[in-house]
């Protein structure tokens, strides 16, 4: 069964199924064959799981039956810090390296209700720390484009499997950038959603205020797809949103937005002139496509990165203490308690999330929280106004997703603080709490061949209908 898995799309996929052209098996037959064709260079998964084509049997009886919904039978990867109750879970983590999830995430829960297929949990910075996929403990994915450079990060195994075609879609978790930044680097189109609109309910939390999961796929049609099911208020997560204002959908092809630039902000340094050529070719884009184009200030953003690297370690600090070998993690023995506590963190974290949590201590210590937590906390209301205003004025507002292209593996992880900066776009978006979805722009060309460059599109609280139709607008999909 030939299935061209490069242009197939869930829409494509379903009605395919539907009309009986190739089976759910055939479907998720064809992506394990990817998957051995390429994931042992890759390596997007860390587990493919053994009852997949189990699942898609189960997925053809629905549509016999004819009680298939629109994602019957679509097989898709989910990021390993994701639960799905009684499958290893372990958030790129040697810690949790045994680790089976004993529930459900609320997520998992509306996907296997439509009948989804569930390839298997894949490769990420562990517990969600880091920009490049290097942080695992379970060694490095490569960006399939280019395996010499990173897939970008946290979520570059998720995003990987799809842009390799070992999955037709994905879903990861974004606090700083992590579904955005990779899909740029990758070529996809990621979407992180306003904080609360989808429950976070079995999700290993990172910084609680700031982690949303969110969907990875080719389209912006998949994306929104993937959006609508996994959306919802839910008892179980007490950020989850209670109420969802929704502007009225309008046509994409007869949209007319004002679309604000924060010029003052492209002005930083580390941007790729590449990246800002494309950047202006994307306004001119959009110009041509009848929308207006509004020069916005957003003048606290060039604090973001510092006050998100205050604010995370501290929610790490705190997130990470069930983590002791006792309640949660593999337990390294030593000659009493005290010290089996500081041999298994030791020997089961990484030198990042050590990092954070080290720094997340240090800012929540007596004498220093009002100096730098309590600050950043305020710093952070005002990053909120900025945007507040700006959504006055304009419908959407872009920048590009991430300042460069992708990076050679190797060349930025021994460098913390330039690894930070490649956040610098999508951070603030995390930290006021509002959704933003990163689409292809357009191609830097290093060494013959051509890597992605992404455009961040970002809408008001509860506005992801926007970003979707300027979104589709602007790819013509």
């Amino acid at each position: 069964m030939n299935i061209d898995l490069k242009n197939l799309t869930i829409t494509k996929a379903h009605d395919s199924l539907m009309k009986g052209d190739y089976t759910a098996v055939d479907l998720v037959q064809a992506y394990l064959n990817e998957i051995k064709k390429k994931d042992n260079e890759i390596h997007a998964y860390l587990e493919v799981y053994a009852d997949v084509l189990d699942q898609a049997k189960k997925a053809d009886e629905i549509i016999k039956s004819g009680k298939a919904g629109l994602l019957t039978g679509i097989p898709i990867s989910i990021k390993d810090n994701i639960l799905i109750k009684g499958r290893k879970v372990s958030a790129g983590s040697k810690i949790l390296e045994n680790y089976t999830a004993t529930y459900d995430a609320t997520v998992i829960e509306k996907l296997k209700k439509e009948g989804v297929v569930f390839l298997g949990r894949t490769n990420m910075d562990e517990f969600a720390m880091g920009g490049s996929t290097e942080n695992s403990a379970y060694g490095p994915t490569k960006n399939p484009i280019d395996t010499e450079r990173v897939p970008g990060g946290s979520s570059g195994g998720a995003v990987a499997s799809v842009a390799s075609n070992e999955a037709l879609a994905a879903l990861g978790s974004d606090t700083g950038g992590s579904i955005r930044q990779p899909a740029s680097f990758c070529g996809l189109v990621g979407l992180k959603t306003t904080y609360g609109m989808i429950s976070r309910y079995g999700l290993m939390a990172m910084g609680s205020s700031l982690d949303q999961i969110g969907p990875i796929a080719k389209t912006v049609e998949d994306t929104e797809i993937l959006f609508n099911v996994i959306k919802g208020n839910d008892s179980k997560d007490s950020t989850s949103l209670k109420i969802f204002p929704r502007k009225e959908k309008t046509d994409a092809k007869k949209i007319k937005m004002k679309i604000g630039v924060p010029y003052d902000f492209l002005k930083v340094d580390g941007i790729d002139k590449d990246v800002l050529s494309s950047f202006k070719e994307s306004i001119e884009k959009l110009q041509k496509l009848g929308h207006e184009i509004v020069k916005i200030e957003l003048p606290n953003l060039k604090y973001s990165l510092a006050v998100y690297y205050v604010i995370v370690p501290a929610e790490v600090s705190s997130n990470m203490a069930r983590y002791d070998g006792m309640r949660f993690g593999k337990k390294v023995s030593g000659e009493n308690g005290i010290e089996d506590y500081f041999l298994s963190r030791e020997k089961g974290l990484g030198k990042e999330v050590k990092r954070r949590i080290i720094l997340g201590t240090y800012v929540l210590s007596a004498g220093y929280y009002d100096a730098y937590y309590n600050k950043a906390n305020l710093v952070r209301g005002l990053i909120r106004d900025d945007y507040k205003k700006a959504f006055e004025k304009v419908d959407v507002i872009i920048t590009p997703t991430a300042p460069n292209v992708a990076f050679k593996i190797g060349e930025k992880v021994s460098d913390p603080l330039q690894m930070y900066l490649e956040d610098i776009f999508t951070v603030p978006i995390n930290l006021a709490g509002v959704p933003a979805i990163s689409v292809p722009s357009g191609f830097k060309t290093i060494n013959g061949k051509k890597m992605p460059i992404g455009l961040q599109f970002v809408a008001n609280h509860s506005c992801e209908n926007v970003l979707f139709e300027i979104s589709k607008n602007f790819l013509c999909e």
